[in-house]
């Protein structure tokens, strides 16, 4: 496939970073989308869509979590009967994995369903995501070398929790600046230009 992005500016991908799909990634699992990356090494790389709102609610699919409630995000196109969180207390919530400072993912669920019940809990401080994006041992890699993916880092807690999902993809390319800041306004179909 040919790309429409440059070459990247990193090609080896690690945990934390943000994988930013060029414009005309013709999957449309990925079609403009960020994805958290959480996990990268030997045998793969898996991370969550951070711009791609689901049509439930965290209710829809855990019972009980009132006055806890927030948007699903579709994390990605594997495994999409799972249920998979990041968060920013870990004062509050152990057991999860740091994924950069400010930023960590899961944690002891039955502890973060308790909190949750007594109102504690912002649902700012969490993002819950069904599904998550997955690659095989190699595959993540090949497709940064064909230019699918540019990556930024390091990812910080806001483009994860405050960051507009509608305006995510745009506005890491603009902080990325130089070439790859005239990408965050090409339009989505060009033929319409």
């Amino acid at each position: 496939m040919d790309s429409f992005f440059p070459t990247s500016n990193i090609r080896e991908p690690r945990k934390g970073d943000l994988l930013i799909s060029e414009p005309l990634l013709p999957d449309p699992n990925f079609e403009r989308t960020v994805v958290l990356l959480c996990d990268h090494n030997e045998d793969g790389s898996f991370g969550f869509v951070l711009n791609k709102p689901g049509i439930l609610r965290i209710s829809d699919v855990i019972e009980d979590l009132d006055p806890f409630d927030t948007e699903l995000f579709v994390g990605g196109p594997v495994e999409q009967d799972t249920v998979h969180f990041v968060h920013r207390i870990p004062n509050k919530l152990d057991g999860g994995q740091e994924i950069v400072p400010g930023v960590v993912w899961g944690g002891d669920f039955e502890a973060f369903s308790a909190l949750a019940r007594t109102g504690v809990l912002h649902t700012h401080d969490f993002r819950f995501f069904i599904g998550y994006s997955g690659w095989g041992s190699g595959q993540l890699v090949g497709e940064l070398e064909q230019n699918s993916w540019l990556i930024y880092r390091p990812v910080k807690p806001e483009h994860v929790f405050e960051i507009s999902p509608e305006v995510l993809w745009r506005r890491v390319l603009e902080e990325m600046g130089g070439k790859f800041k005239m990408f965050a306004n090409y339009p989505t179909d060009p033929r319409l230009n």
